[in-house]
């Protein structure tokens, strides 16, 4: 576990967010970053899709998918 630096107003609407979503703001960081770098790898997934792949723990053998995933797999 390390130590990152955030700006206050991200730090404030990480405050915001886990409020309203219920989550600690380090979970809503976490959050935020893993939906970031699965959108990053998989830019033709939306919001919906990523989210299915996180609930369903379908992100790979490691803590995330690096490698692009097909689109068909992720519906079957």
């Amino acid at each position: 576990m390390g130590i990152v630096k955030i700006s206050d107003q991200m730090h404030e609407n990480l405050r915001i967010a886990s409020g309203a979503l219920s989550r600690s703001i380090n979970a809503q960081a976490e959050h935020w970053l893993r939906i970031g770098l699965l959108a990053e790898t998989n830019p033709d997934l939306n919001y919906s899709e990523l989210c299915q792949l996180l609930l369903r723990g379908d992100t790979g053998g490691g803590p995330l998918r690096l490698a692009p995933l097909d689109r068909e797999a992720l519906n079957a």
